[in-house]
């Protein structure tokens, strides 16, 4: 008993010290954001502020092309992640459903694709984008940062759709359904925990993505939120209070999302990890 009792203590008393590490940056900086710029330069930490203050968001979202790079991060993200969930889908269903000559070498260069940093790649995207006359777009943007959530889409749709028994589209099929009806009837509402999956994982790989928007977008209103946060400190000398406002407000949309989507995202991962 007293070893089944050690057994469990041990890995619940690290996972503990664990979650802590991780968890605590992530309370300081909200911490730091509210509280008042006297607490903040004390000498003694304050853990827990008794009187918070909003002063700091005003600060941040009053900076200059706040709204504007807000509502370029929305936009550039939420059409790399559709556009990629929306090729991603119909090459894993093809992938998954049908056998043609290449098919392997296909997966393998997603594969490849998947593992390469994309940071090595910035000077030849740069001078490509340079040729094109496209720089400062928010359009080549878009389409890089699909790119870069491509091969992770592909690859965990691909093990989720092959979970998908062909039988069910068959009996579709059977009851007079074409094969486009029966993968929107059929097949595609039981892929939505794949999809809530990718795309949460997408939104958050396109979200933070900073090197790209750094070279490409130098002007001030056709940047992102990541460009606006870095330039943030320079703007506002030290003023910490301002600056973890600034990190919290950028850092709320991707723990709004992850919370709403945990439960989908986990088991998705996993469907799409271990099938197919």
């Amino acid at each position: 008993m007293k070893r089944s009792l050690a057994g469990r203590i041990w890995p619940n008393a690290t996972a503990i010290v664990l979650a802590i590490g991780f968890v605590f940056p992530v309370y300081w900086m909200f911490n730091t954001a509210f509280k008042p710029t006297g607490d903040i330069i004390s000498d003694v930490p304050v853990w827990f502020p008794l009187h918070g203050t909003l002063q700091h968001f005003a600060t941040a979202v009053g900076a200059p092309d706040f709204w504007t790079l807000a509502g370029n991060s929305l936009l550039v993200t939420a059409l790399a992640v559709g556009l990629s969930l929306l090729i991603a889908l119909c090459a894993a269903f093809a992938l998954t459903r049908m056998r043609f000559k290449g098919r392997k070498a296909t997966l393998l260069v997603f594969m490849v694709a998947q593992m390469a940093p994309w940071e090595v790649m910035v000077i030849s995207i740069y001078m490509i984008v340079r040729d094109a006359d496209m720089l400062n777009s928010l359009v080549p943007l878009t389409a890089f940062y699909m790119l870069m959530v491509l091969p992770f889409t592909l690859l965990t749709l691909r093990g989720y759709v092959a979970a998908v028994p062909k039988e069910l589209e068959e009996s579709a099929m059977v009851d007079g359904c074409s094969r486009r009806q029966a993968f929107t009837k059929v097949v595609f509402p039981l892929l939505a925990p794949g999809l809530m999956a990718t795309s949460l994982f997408g939104f958050i790989t396109a979200w933070n993505e900073f090197p790209l928007v750094l070279v490409l977008n130098k002007e001030p209103a056709k940047g992102t939120l990541p460009l606006w946060l870095s330039q943030f400190q320079s703007q506002f000398g030290d003023d910490w209070g301002a600056t973890m406002a600034a990190a919290s407000i950028f850092a709320v949309p991707i723990l709004v999302l992850f919370l709403f989507l945990q439960r989908k995202a986990v088991g998705g991962l996993t469907s799409g990890a271990v099938k197919g």
